[in-house]
Formats: C-alpha cells, structure tokens, sequence
C-alpha cells in the first residue's frame, strides 16, 4: 500500500465524508497511486473491518467479471455478506445478493416485469404525469426541483411498476430519505428500514388476497422452478420489495437532478439539445455516467487471489468503486467534462455483468421523458443556489436544487 503525501485520505465508511458530493480529489489520487487500497478499519467502519478499495475502471471490471473469486453473497468464513460495506445476514436471500445460478432464478421472477415492451407501455403515462408536475412549477420565484421533479416522478413511477398505491408514495419517500440521511453503519438507518419492511409485509398480503397486473403480484404469484415449484417465502418477498421500492425511486432521482444542474450549467449543450433532439439518447447515458447514483458495491473474495499484484485473501472485503471507473481517463476522454455527444459512453453506472440494474430500461425512459419535457415546456432555467448533497456512502445524490424558470407557453 502507497503511503498519501499529497492528499488527505478520505474515510470511505463514513457518510459524512460525502456531505459535499463524491472525493473526487481522492479517488483520482487512488486511481493514479494506489489503485488497489487497504482502507484500513475506522471507527465507524461496519463490522470494525477494514476493506479494498477498487478505483480504476478496468480492475473494476474484472472484480465484476468473475464472480467465481469475488462473490456478491459472502466468502470466507463470514456468516453474512452482501453487496455493501456491512455483512448483512439476508445474504442470498435478496436479489442483487445471491451468486448463480440462484440469482438468475429470482432475476428471472422480476425480468417479467421489467421488459421492453412492459416499459415502453408506461411512456404515455409517465409523460402525463411529468407535464403535471411541469405544470405545478412556481412561476414567481425560486423552488426546489428535487422534491417537485427529480424525486417525484421516478417515485410515482415506481409505484405503478409495483402496483403501490400512489397515496403512499409520500410516506414510503420519507422513511427512504431519512433512513439514507440518518447516522448509521448501515445504507439506511435500521428504524426506517424496519418500517419500510412493515409496510412491505402489509401490501404482499394485499397482493396475496388481491392480484393485479403489477410486478410485485406476479412475483407473490410465482413459483422458484429450481426448488420443486415453492412459491417464495414472506421474508423473501419482503426483501424484494426493500430492494426494489428505494432502488427504483432514489436512483433516478440522483441522475435526473444532478444531470439537469450539469446541463443548466452548460447553456451551450442545452441549447444543442433544443436544437438536436437526437442527442437526448446520448445526454440520458451521460446523466447516468456523471452521477453514477451507486457509487460502490461490495464483492467477497471467495478465494485467494491477485488483483494487479497484490495479494488478495479469501473471506476480504472488496469495494468496487463505479463512480470513480466513471471518471477514469484511461476509459474516457476528459472525464471531468460533461459531455452529452460523448461516444463511446461505456459507462458502468447500471452496473455490469449477471447484476447489472433490472431498471436500467425504466431508468433510462424516465430520465429521457424528463429532458424531452422540460425542455419542450420551460425557455430558460436559472440555478439560485448551491446543490446540497445527502450524505450517503452509497445512495449519493442531490438533497435539494433550487432553480427558476420561464415558461414556454400559459398552463392549460
């Protein structure tokens, strides 16, 4: 391990060390000087252990491409493992946890609800519902877009997905954003955790008596082919939906609001959006490079192994940091540019491999839906202030930005 003359190091476990958006001081220092680092146990590191740190996009992707040495389940003699810093116990049972061929058998329960065709189907819906929230923008002042945009579609979008009633969006969003906020060793504060799963256990039961054309009933509905048809367990399925309810509403909020502040930053390329509409497929890829809104995921190393020389042991902690890969200038061309006609775009912010995002395509159209709306309905945007960042280690993204706008046309 490098010693750091140059830069101070960052404490990778602790939120607080994100409160002003990603290191990215420290990260170019790790992928230029350290790229394989021993984050040495901190106070508040989880566990009270210490982990690797993977910084340089092509590492990454080998970590992400042999699943058979770094394990998303656990490794070692750990009795728990997952893909964060913390072991957690449900380890296998939740679906980003499991290795194959158990993951793809439980992915394939979800990837029902997740086509092509099921996606595209809502981009008539989801239109509708961004021109409301369009329609509600103040027009006498400064407002917060996050909480009126950048948050609330990708939330209203994910209950139709799952079949959430709408009117307890509201409630669900705020357990979300308190548990990311609040200090703990965990992704989410264990108070909030614990009431969102009280809720998911209240709606399977719903779904159990009353089935509609949702994912999360065809996934109470659904029988495990690999283990004599069993349907799934109520721990199972609640595990699914406090992966899938967070995952779906927080992650597209942190692409849509941090690429809409990088793109009002940049009138020139919000001009040659307006003037191109071809380019929103490269600015959607691009929304999703810049903020990458999962920075790090965690691998177990199963067996003994080397990773660019050094020394890696069964049962070690491994964090893959995509945010970092993202802005890896052996991989992309002035990283540290926005850049909406950026080609290639190989960015990793949907992850890679047999765990890449199941949301990506949901992910993808509400970021498209979002650009094509507002730039049809609003002439000209102005930031009035500082973004404010939450401070999570893993879920990072805007807390607030406050904007004004002039509108293209009088609300109907």
């Amino acid at each position: 391990m490098n010693v750091m003359p140059d830069i101070t190091p960052v404490d990778l476990s602790d939120d607080n060390s994100f409160k002003d958006g990603f290191p990215h001081g420290f990260f170019r220092w790790l992928r230029e000087n350290d790229p394989v680092h021993w984050h040495a146990p901190t106070p508040v590191s989880p566990d009270g252990e210490g982990f690797w740190v993977i910084s340089r996009y092509d590492d990454i992707m080998e970590v992400l491409r042999t699943p058979e040495i770094y394990s998303s389940d656990t490794g070692g003699d750990r009795r728990g493992g997952g893909t964060t810093m913390k072991d957690e116990r449900a380890a296998g049972k939740i679906l980003n946890y499991p290795d194959d061929p158990h993951h793809r058998v439980l992915r394939g329960l979800v990837n029902k609800g997740f086509t092509n065709q099921v996606i595209g189907e809502l981009e008539v819906e989801l239109r509708r519902r961004a021109n409301l929230l369009i329609d509600d923008f103040p027009l006498d002042g400064p407002f917060d877009f996050v909480p009126r945009f950048s948050r609330e579609l990708p939330l209203q979008a994910i209950c139709i997905v799952l079949g959430v009633p709408q009117d307890d969006r509201v409630q669900l969003c705020e357990w979300i954003d308190k548990g990311l906020e609040a200090d703990s060793p965990n992704v989410m504060a264990k108070e909030y955790y614990l009431q969102i799963r009280d809720y998911a256990g209240g709606i399977i039961a719903e779904k159990r008596r009353n089935p509609q054309d949702d994912i999360l009933s065809k996934i109470v509905q659904s029988r495990l082919d690999e283990e004599d048809g069993r349907a799934l367990t109520d721990e199972e399925l609640i595990n699914f939906f406090v992966l899938l309810f967070p995952a779906g509403a927080e992650t597209t909020r942190s692409a849509i609001g941090g690429g809409m502040r990088a793109l009002i930053e940049h009138p020139d390329l919000l001009q040659q959006l307006r003037d191109d509409p071809e380019l929103v497929k490269g600015a959607v890829e691009e929304f999703v490079r810049w903020m990458t809104p999962s920075i790090y995921k965690r691998r177990t190393v199963i067996q003994d192994t080397e990773l660019r020389g050094t020394a890696l042991k069964r049962g070690d902690k491994v964090t893959i940091w995509e945010m970092s890969a993202n802005r890896d200038g052996e991989m992309f061309d002035d990283p540290f540019t926005f850049d909406i006609t950026r080609r290639p775009n190989r960015h990793i912010g949907f992850g890679f491999g047999a765990h890449v995002c199941l949301g990506a395509a949901l992910a993808r159209l509400e970021i498209k839906i979002a650009i094509e709306e507002l730039l049809r309905r609003v002439a000209h945007f102005e930031l009035t202030g500082p973004a404010q960042w939450v401070p999570n280690n893993r879920l990072l993204g805007l807390r607030n930005l406050q904007l004004t706008v002039t509108m293209k046309e009088q609300r109907a």
